[in-house]
Order: C-alpha cells, then structure tokens, then sequence
C-alpha cells in the first residue's frame, strides 16, 4: 500500500527532512515485479511560478509510447538541495491521478536512495503511488565512484561513507554516465537494466527523455501521440 499524501506540500525544510526520515523505512530494496509490460519517465519542469510534472508512458521492452500526461501546480516549496519531491510531487501526484492505467516501473528524472537521507524523489515518488521505482540523476548529488570505461555499459558503484547507493552507468559511448539509484522495490541490477535498455540513442533513456520535453514544453501532447 502507498502512503497518504501530506495535506501540506509546504513545509518547513526541517520538517520536511523529518518526513524524509520517517517514510525512507517503507523504501524497500528488493525487486518484487518478475515482469513489466510498461514503464513511464516522470520528470518536471519550473516555469512562471508554477510547476509542471510530465509521465510518458512506454511499452517495456519495445520502447513504444502508450501514453502521455501533464498537470501543472503552483509552485509552492524554494529550491533546496536534497528536497526535490516538496517542489516537485503535487504536479506529479496530479499527472500520475490523470493516467488511464499506472505504469509498472516509474523512471524517474532524480535519485532515489542516492541522497543524503536515503530517500530521494524517487523513492518518495515509489512508496507514495506504492510502485516500482528507479531513480535516474544525471549529476551527482551525493557520493563517489571510480573511473569508468569508456563503453556502453561500463559502470561503477556508487559509495558514500562506505555504503553502495547506486551506480555510475555509461548510456552511450563515451558520454558522460547518469546516476542510477533504487527508488522503492527494485534491486540495483535490476534498475540498471531498465535504464540501459531505455537509452537506446541518447544518454537519458527515452521515456525521462520524452517527459523533459513535455514538462519544459518543448513538445506538446499532440505531437506526442501513443501507438495504436
């Protein structure tokens, strides 16, 4: 089951680290889904004062979009790092409510356990809508890795403090790597898997591509249109 929203998504920073505190018990590490048919890129944007959450949808693995949503809300929490998801989750709580049918993977433009607190938008997206969940950051917010090689696949553990919290994972050839991450009932295997078979051009895999486009309005819903 997920979590109640809050009622207020603008709390005091303290007190939202203290919610961070409280709910990173109910992230779970382990991967409980034997097969996905879809998976959806969630990502956001800023503009006017307001925000606005974009999930595209994806067939798993055939890479075809099923469906795309955006829902804009009044920007309502400052920009401080580490609390992403106070800004960020009443639009994507919006978009997610508006979907036809939810995804069984959310990929999701942020970290999930690669935080300092352990529970990065995507873990707190995942154990809000009570669903897989991969964080995907394409910088480092927290940690330290090795060098990489410079092939498609390459990949080291990220650590912090001796912890493993997510990898470093090149998507492309000699392109810089994002930050993959468990976000709520995955492994890390498992999420580096989707993120690498969701990056089938580009250093961002498709969906998260897709939903930055949509979010910063760089693509409208009827350019965007599912596969019959």
């Amino acid at each position: 089951m997920g979590v109640n929203l809050p009622t207020r998504w603008d709390p005091t920073p303290q007190a939202a680290r203290e919610l961070q505190e409280r709910l990173r018990a109910r992230v779970e590490c382990l991967r409980r889904t034997p097969q996905i048919a879809t998976v959806a890129g969630v990502d956001c944007g800023i503009r006017d004062g307001h925000v606005r959450a974009a999930i595209a949808v994806y067939r798993y693995p055939e890479l075809e979009l099923v469906e795309a949503v955006t829902r804009e809300r009044e920007l309502r929490f400052p920009y401080i790092p580490g609390l992403l998801a106070f800004r960020e989750l009443p639009a994507i709580e919006a978009a997610w409510a508006a979907l036809r049918e939810p995804p069984d993977v959310l990929l999701v433009d942020g970290h999930g356990i690669a935080h300092p607190r352990r529970f990065g938008i995507a873990s707190h997206l995942g154990v809000v809508v009570d669903r897989p969940s991969i964080g995907c950051g394409k910088s480092l917010l927290v940690g330290e890795h090795a060098p990489l090689g410079d092939e498609r696949g390459a990949r080291e553990p990220l650590v912090d403090h001796g912890e493993r919290i997510g990898l470093a994972l090149r998507t492309r050839a000699r392109v810089r790597p994002v930050y993959v991450s468990i976000g709520h009932r995955v492994d890390l295997e498992f999420a580096a898997e989707v993120v690498l078979a969701c990056s089938i051009r580009y250093r961002l895999p498709e969906p998260v591509r897709h939903a930055d486009a949509l979010a910063s309005d760089r693509l409208t819903r009827r350019t965007a249109r599912p596969s019959r």
